[in-house]
């Protein structure tokens, strides 16, 4: 709702006098990466495609319902920019809802918390064909502003912990005031344990020469195994880390914001994030 990376509504919001309607600039991104071939969807849409209530969303053909135990959700998307369908069902079950939430920014205008941060996902997809489960993530930002009033870049990352629980790491660079890092580890139950984020290591740059930094144990230098995703704005990694003592895989991802709204960057997304109003 109201995507920070979606073209369309920076537009909007130009053209109106910096107010837009986030509904009517909706989308759901689904992002695959395997031996199934690797896919990417981000289609947005408008208000007249939207209908949503306490417990579900419904954007175009995809929704997300959440019965009170699971979230269930069910998409039927076209990859971009090679037209492929990507049809599935991805099924969370939260081992506990967590109440975490916490600003980003010195003024609180930008908020994260996680809703399921330690969970278990079933996923069964029809188009390409595939199925697995597996430990799962599921957490929630919003904001006040748009997100380069806020910013100037950040390093986000989540491990999962030997025991079951899940670490995470925000590492946040504002754009007034000094630098931020939020470091919290969470039970499965929800509920969180904050920590002392341990120093921050520079990463080689991503191909688009995008700053990467991961905080990780003296003497044990974070290590990238794979690189995700690699745009001129956003790179996501797995990396090889250590947190709290123990040696974590770790999914990593790097925002550089000045990249983000830069006028190259905005006319090039349509490409990977068509409209369909």
């Amino acid at each position: 709702m109201g995507s920070v990376f979606s073209p369309y509504y920076a537009w909007a919001r130009a053209r109106n006098g910096g107010v837009a309607d986030p509904e009517n600039h909706c989308a759901i991104n689904v992002a695959l990466y395997g031996k199934a071939g690797k896919r990417w969807t981000m289609t947005e849409r408008g208000c007249s495609q939207l209908t949503r209530s306490a417990h579900e969303c419904r954007i175009g053909p995809s929704s997300l319902k959440w019965d009170g135990q699971a979230l269930t959700i069910d998409f039927d998307e076209i990859n971009v920019p090679i037209p492929m369908r990507v049809r599935g069902r991805v099924t969370v079950r939260p081992e506990g809802l967590s109440r975490f939430v916490t600003a980003l920014d010195h003024a609180g205008r930008h908020r994260w918390g996680p809703i399921a941060p330690c969970a278990r996902v079933q996923v069964e997809l029809d188009n390409p064909a595939a199925s697995w489960s597996g430990h799962a993530y599921l957490d929630s930002n919003e904001g006040d502003e748009p997100v380069d009033q806020g910013f100037r870049d950040w390093d986000w990352a989540r491990a999962g912990m030997a025991n079951g629980d899940t670490a995470v790491v925000y590492d946040v660079r504002p754009r007034h005031g000094p630098d931020r890092v939020v470091a919290q580890r969470f039970d499965r139950l929800g509920q969180a344990t904050p920590f002392e984020a341990p120093p921050r290591h520079r990463l080689p740059a991503s191909g688009w020469r995008i700053a990467r930094s991961m905080c990780s144990e003296p003497k044990h230098p974070p290590q990238i195994t794979r690189t995700l995703e690699d745009t001129p704005f956003y790179v996501r990694s797995l990396l090889k880390t250590q947190l709290l003592g123990e040696e974590v895989t770790a999914i990593h991802e790097s925002l550089d914001i000045p990249r983000l709204v830069s006028l190259p960057v905005r006319m090039m997304l349509p490409w990977r994030m068509p409209r369909r109003s």
